[in-house]
């Protein structure tokens, strides 16, 4: 595992639930940058190029899903792993997530501190794997 902090950009329209993450993840030393919006959080994404999105999925104007596409269709990020972080917790809602768009991990809302650092450990790990 690289020395190197890793960076992660949680897109959000909750500043408090922005706030929530960076609480949880900061303790653990991964850097945290917050994005209102859709449209925030890709540029913020393009700029940062972060090791880990947590992605909301309903925010207005553009919603967790357009920022999903457009982050897997744009060079440079495509490959940006995606963890959605919603308050969808229907069933069919996760399997479209999982299986149909593909995102890395999907967790629900509210979640547990554990819960979201887990799925996180999970997914970095699983991202240095494919790329080591």
């Amino acid at each position: 595992m690289s020395d190197k902090r890793k960076v992660i950009v949680c897109i959000e329209d909750e500043p408090d639930m922005i706030d929530l993450v960076r609480l949880i993840l900061t303790r653990h030393d991964y850097e945290v940058h917050g994005a209102l919006g859709g449209h925030e959080g890709l540029d913020l994404v393009r700029d940062l190029k972060p090791d880990l999105v947590l992605l909301d999925l309903m925010m207005p104007e553009m919603d967790g899903w357009q920022v999903f596409q457009t982050i897997r269709v744009e060079e440079g990020i495509s490959e940006t792993p995606v963890i959605i972080l919603t308050a969808k917790a229907q069933s069919i809602d996760k399997v479209l997530g999982l299986h149909i768009a593909k995102v890395n991990d999907y967790v629900t809302k509210p979640f547990g501190p554990q819960e979201l650092l887990s799925a996180v450990k999970k997914v970095l790990a699983e991202t240095e794997k494919a790329i080591g």
